[in-house]
């Protein structure tokens, strides 16, 4: 990151503090290091066809950006960012627990849309908590934000043994339990907002979607992640069907997220600006699903994985070193609702339009994720300048209209 978003490490922040939210992003994160590599096999395990599969995964991107930036709004407004954690997080462990007793797909998406509404705002939430504390105590958002992707990492290999040691339609609840950890890891989060940090001067909820540089970072934030859309959803099938068992499936998500892993650990070394790391995460997207859509040998495939540092973790440390710039503190948390219910809309119409895509052309679906990742490079370069002009050259000193 540039000096003038680069956020230092600072002895003062309170431990406590720190720990408890290391902790609860690592239980966030292994719900998804459960549900991504195997969700989809539960649901075709169950007897739930291809089509059914990407409307019933295409719920949670929906939520995005519908439901849940209301939620994050809300959360902020009130200063109830750790009530709200809490309260989602638990909506989400008996969202899952409910979903391991259905069969139909109806059913399925039913409980699974009102699930989505509690999970989905679960990582916004916690973003947006934890730049609270980056602009309060100088806590550094990469090193903390690994523990995330560690924790994804331990979900998906465990989830990668369970699958060949229990049936494929009890992998629910492995799901299910790795969820209820994220309630106990809810109640350990120290409370955040204080008394007097609430501005004098309220801000619209449509100042930001005002902004253009703002709409600028999520645009393209938007575009380059929901280009992961079709691996999220057939990635694990697709392996599935060449072969490969359940410990190859999860050491492949796994080898991903280690390359993310690395990326978060030396964010505080890199001396590129986030506007560049989005770029070039972009360009990455785009040779990787590229490659990809070539049904690559596991040798290749190996490779073309650890582009998952770039594609998924340089872009999400450049959109934050953007919002630290750009936007203010005490609307951080509804700025990365914006987002997600802006990478929603992305990922929630690839996932449905690569549903049909599969059924018809099978991997070549991967050709419309690198149309997707390319678009949102086209977005960084045409309002690059505009990216990294510091905060005090917008029109308004915060960066966001008011």
């Amino acid at each position: 990151m540039s000096p003038g978003t680069k956020i230092p490490i600072r002895t003062k922040a309170p431990k406590r503090f720190a720990v408890g939210l290391a902790v609860f992003y690592a239980t966030v994160f292994s719900v998804t290091g459960t549900y991504l590599p195997f969700f989809t096999v539960w649901l075709k395990a169950i007897g739930i066809e291809a089509f059914w599969i990407a409307v019933i995964v295409a719920a949670p991107s929906i939520t995005r950006f519908t439901v849940l930036p209301f939620i994050t709004a809300q959360a902020e407004q009130r200063h109830a960012l750790r009530a709200a954690l809490i309260t989602t997080a638990t909506l989400t462990a008996l969202g899952f627990i409910c979903l391991g007793l259905l069969r139909g797909p109806l059913a399925i998406l039913a409980v699974f849309a009102l699930t989505a509404c509690a999970w989905t705002p679960l990582v916004p939430l916690t973003d947006g908590y934890a730049l609270k504390a980056v602009a309060r105590f100088g806590l550094n958002y990469g090193p903390l934000r690994l523990w995330g992707s560690t924790a994804f990492v331990v979900g998906a290999l465990v989830s990668g043994v369970l699958a060949d040691l229990i049936a494929p339609e009890h992998l629910i609840w492995v799901i299910a339990a790795t969820a209820a950890l994220g309630v106990f890891a809810a109640f350990g989060l120290q409370p955040l907002d204080a008394p007097g940090t609430r501005p004098a001067t309220p801000v619209r909820r449509v100042a930001l979607l005002r902004n253009p540089t703002f709409l600028a970072i999520i645009i393209a934030a938007g575009l380059i992640q929901g280009s992961h859309a079709a691996y999220y959803t057939f990635g694990s099938i697709i392996w599935q069907g060449a072969g490969y068992g359940g410990k190859t499936i999860a050491s492949l998500w796994v080898l991903g997220v280690l390359a993310e892993i690395v990326v978060f650990a030396l964010s505080p070394r890199l001396t590129i600006s986030p506007s560049w790391m989005m770029l070039i995460g972009a360009l990455c997207a785009v040779a990787r699903w590229l490659i990809t859509a070539q049904d690559p040998p596991l040798e290749i495939l190996i490779v073309v994985q650890l582009l998952h540092g770039a594609t998924f973790g340089l872009t999400q440390l450049g959109m934050m070193g953007l919002l630290i710039r750009h936007v203010p503190s005490h609307v951080i948390a509804r700025a990365q609702g914006y987002f997600t219910a802006c990478s929603g809309l992305a990922t929630s119409s690839a996932a449905m339009l690569s549903g049909a895509l599969f059924a018809r052309y099978g991997i070549a679906v991967y050709g419309l994720m690198a149309v997707m990742a390319l678009s949102g490079a086209l977005v960084v370069l045409v309002w690059r300048r505009r990216l990294q002009a510091p905060a005090a050259d917008q029109p308004h000193s915060s960066g966001v209209g008011g």
